[in-house]
């Protein structure tokens, strides 16, 4: 019985030796005539073959997530709709890898995003930068600058699929520079006599000048008697006129007075010669000088609701020799 075994032990042991050296063959034999290799493939179309997928996958990825890899420093991202698939497999020897290649068709089929600075007047984009630095230091050198438009400068952070001709800091500067326009309101001067008797005249005297309108606008109150409400005559005409709007000169002259008196608040007269004097009261800012000349049409004043006023309006008064006569018989 225990020889039989020891028959039986032998003959298995020379038939597993017999298997592993069959095995170990087959290996060599496969080893030597293929090789493992993946079989890459996107969108079930066979691209090529990789030794290391996973070499190969981690160029991809820095490629997408931040252009790694790409000829463009740029490039924000890409857009890549379909991911290669691997599948491991044995190929001949003679199968070369094209992991290059591979890379180059992920390439070609994504959608390349380029991250650049608009910088923006009000809501108009007017250049073009590649960083955030250059952005920032365009927006400083404006503000240094003092531009007039420096509340309306913004910068945006922006993604395209087309790269944008960039500016230079220097170059954007002077294009969006805009000089601070100052008004200067000449300070008004309390210079010369004015006539502010209530002597008036409702004949029409001759001029030897032609008047223009002052400012255009309803008349809210006429030459001449007051109604009970309101006592005295009133010595000119009313014309209203939201505040600010400019006065011109009804003629040309020179300026005899500019600066507050009483109950005109502030108010502008001019002499046209021959004893002849337009007022224009209840200013809200005065653009002449006492002995200043004006030509016609000039803007000598704003309008507004100085003085004795209960609205913006521009008192227009027409006087000869001291006495007030009605503008409507000369403008309006």
């Amino acid at each position: 019985m225990i020889k039989q075994i020891l028959v039986f032990a032998r003959k298995s042991m020379k038939l597993t030796i017999l298997i592993a050296v069959s095995i170990f063959l087959i290996i060599c034999a496969v080893a030597l005539f293929f090789k493992p290799i993946y079989s890459v493939t996107i969108n079930g179309e066979t691209v090529g073959y990789s030794k290391d997928k996973s070499k190969l996958q981690t160029r991809i990825n820095n490629y997408i997530e931040s252009g790694e890899g790409g000829e463009d420093s740029h490039i924000a991202f890409v857009q890549v709709d379909a991911l290669p698939e691997y599948k491991m497999c044995l190929l001949k020897r003679n199968i070369v890898t094209n992991d290059n290649e591979i890379f180059d068709k992920i390439k070609q089929s994504g959608i390349v995003y380029y991250k650049y600075y608009a910088i923006l007047d009000g809501e108009e984009e007017k250049a073009y930068v590649s960083d955030f630095s250059q952005a920032e230091q365009v927006v400083n050198e404006l503000r240094e600058k003092e531009s007039e438009n420096i509340d309306d400068i913004s910068i945006l952070e922006k993604y395209d699929t087309e790269v944008k001709a960039f500016s230079e800091v220097e170059a954007t500067v002077a294009s969006l520079y805009k000089e601070k326009v100052v008004v200067v309101t000449k300070k008004p001067v309390t210079t010369g006599k004015v006539n502010t008797s209530m002597n008036i005249s409702y004949q029409k005297v001759p001029l030897s000048l032609n008047l223009i309108r002052p400012i255009s606008g309803i008349i809210t109150s006429r030459f001449g008697v007051r109604s009970s409400v309101r006592s005295g005559d009133h010595t000119g005409l009313d014309i209203g006129a939201p505040t600010g709007t400019p006065i011109k000169a009804a003629a040309s002259g020179t300026v005899t007075f500019a600066g507050v008196k009483k109950s005109y608040g502030y108010m502008v007269v001019i002499s046209h010669g021959d004893e002849i004097e337009t007022y224009y009261g209840h200013c809200s800012k005065l653009y002449v000088t006492a002995g200043e000349k004006v030509s016609q049409g000039e803007v000598i004043a704003a309008v507004g609701s100085t003085g004795n006023s209960t609205g913006p309006h521009l008192h227009l008064e027409v006087r000869v020799n001291g006495v007030a006569y009605n503008p409507q018989n000369y403008v309006y």
